[in-house]
């Protein structure tokens, strides 16, 4: 799913991503995908139609814990199951990514 999900992104001419991102030292959490200049995480979930880790308890609870601080430590985070890799959504996404602005631009400074 990683791999057709980069494959729409750049036929959308979406921005450059960094793979396996670790966004959290202490942690070691990963991020799928990272785009640094606009702190946004994407995360392609596997496994949710086979009763994967992500449905059980267990893994859903860690999931939880993981996106929650993601969120608290600045990041923007996108989740996307396999019904989501499609080229409308990623598209969608990439547009999105195009718009925003970095982190050093003058609409974030205030």
């Amino acid at each position: 799913m990683e791999e057709r999900f980069l494959w729409l992104w750049n036929k959308a001419g979406g921005p450059k991503l960094e793979r396996e991102f670790r966004f959290h030292q202490k942690r070691r959490w990963r991020a799928d995908f990272a785009h640094l200049e606009s702190n946004t995480l994407i995360e392609i979930e596997g496994g949710i139609w086979v009763n994967g880790r992500h449905n059980r308890a267990a893994g859903f609870n860690a999931d939880l814990e993981k996106y929650l601080e993601a969120g608290l430590s600045g990041w923007r985070v996108f989740r996307l199951g396999p019904d989501q890799i499609q080229f409308a959504l990623v598209e969608r996404l990439a547009a999105l990514m195009n718009r925003l602005p970095s982190e050093d631009s003058p609409e974030l400074r205030g």
